[in-house]
């Protein structure tokens, strides 16, 4: 996987330090939902079951494959 320099940055964050890799490959391989932004960014969504069911969201550069955020979207509440 490839890597944007603000997903490294906010990796550092509290909230984020502990997603875990392996997560961030499972969304992206298996998202329930995917949204693609105004900027050609692609949003997707997938339920972490080790990590008390909540929803992690996997933002991904237009490429399809460089990811540029991650983080639980405590707002998702499942496929809309």
């Amino acid at each position: 996987m490839k890597y944007t320099q603000y997903f490294f940055y906010t990796r550092q964050r509290s909230d984020r330090k502990d997603i875990k890799i392996e997560w961030i490959r499972y969304v992206i391989g298996n998202p329930e939902k995917e949204e693609k932004q105004s900027d050609g960014r692609i949003r997707r969504w997938a339920k972490i079951t080790e990590a008390n069911n909540k929803y992690l969201r996997v933002v991904l550069l237009q490429d399809g494959e460089t990811v540029h955020n991650a983080f639980f979207d405590h707002s998702f509440k499942g496929k809309m």
